[in-house]
C-alpha cells in the first residue's frame, strides 16, 4: 500500500511512524509511506497556505491553491482523497478495514480553523474524524489513521489472525487475557484456560467478551 500525508508539520511524523509495526512494514515494503510539506506547494516568498475567511471570523482557512496543486501533483487514478478534520465521519474499525484494501491513500490533514470549502466540494473522497474533541492540527489523526490501516495489512502482523480477534474486529471489546504465572499475588487464572479444553474456552472467551461489552460499551451491540 502506497500513503502519501500532506501536512503543514512533517517532522511531527518523525518517530511515532519510525518504530513498532508501522517500522517493519516499511522495512519489509509492505507500507510505501511518504510525508510532503504543504508549504512546497506555495510559490510565494512567505510561502502562504492560509489567509482570512470571507464573511469576517476568528482564524485562518487553508487556502484552495497550494492544496489543489499538491493532489494534482500527488494523487494518481486509484488514489483516494481523504481530509482529516472534525467535520468527517467518525473513524472505526470497519473503515479502516475498507481503506485497508485500497492501493493508494492520501491523507490531507487540517490546521486552522480548517479547509476552504472548494477543497471538500472538489478533491476529497472521504473525509475522517477521530473523535469529538478538538486537537491543534490533523497530524495525529493521520498518524492514527495510518497505524490502524497498515496493521490490517497482510503480512504486517506475525500472524494475521491476530488483526481479528483485537477489540472493534469482531464488533465487540476483546475477552480478557492472562499469562504466567496462572497464580499472583492470590490472584488466579480462570481455571478454564489452564483446561486445554479449547472449545470451553472458546465458549468463555465469547461470554466474556460479550459481558464486557454490555458493560462498557452496549453501543455496539
Amino acid at each position: 500500500m502506497k500513503v502519501d500525508v500532506l501536512t503543514l508539520f512533517p517532522a511531527m511524523f518523525v518517530g511515532p511512524l519510525d518504530e513498532s509495526i508501522i517500522k517493519r512494514a516499511r522495512a519489509a515494503g509492505l507500507l510505501d509511506l511518504r510525508i510532503h510539506n504543504l508549504r512546497d506547494y506555495a510559490h510565494d516568498r512567505h510561502k502562504t497556505v492560509d489567509d482570512r475567511p470571507f464573511g469576517g471570523g476568528p482564524g485562518m482557512l487553508l487556502k484552495p491553491e497550494p492544496i489543489f496543486e499538491a493532489v494534482e501533483a500527488l494523487a494518481r487514478e486509484q488514489t483516494r482523497v481523504v481530509l482529516l478534520s472534525p467535520a468527517g465521519r467518525p473513524f472505526n474499525q470497519a473503515i479502516a478495514r475498507e481503506m485497508a484494501s485500497m492501493e493508494d491513500l492520501l491523507l490531507i490533514t487540517g490546521h486552522y480553523e480548517g479547509f476552504d470549502e472548494r477543497i471538500r466540494q472538489e478533491l476529497a473522497d472521504d473525509e475522517l474524524s477521530i473523535g469529538d474533541y478538538v486537537l491543534t492540527n490533523g497530524a495525529l489523526p493521520a498518524m492514527v489513521v495510518i497505524d490502524t490501516v497498515a496493521r490490517l495489512l497482510p503480512g504486517v502482523l506475525g500472524d494475521d489472525q491476530s488483526s481479528h480477534e483485537e477489540s472493534f474486529s469482531a464488533g465487540m471489546l476483546e475477552y480478557p487475557q492472562y499469562t504466567r504465572p496462572a497464580e499472583f499475588r492470590s490472584l488466579k487464572v480462570p481455571e478454564v484456560l489452564l483446561s486445554g479444553n479449547h472449545a470451553e474456552i472458546a465458549r468463555w472467551r465469547a461470554e466474556q467478551s460479550r459481558s464486557l461489552t454490555e458493560e462498557r460499551r452496549p453501543d455496539l451491540l
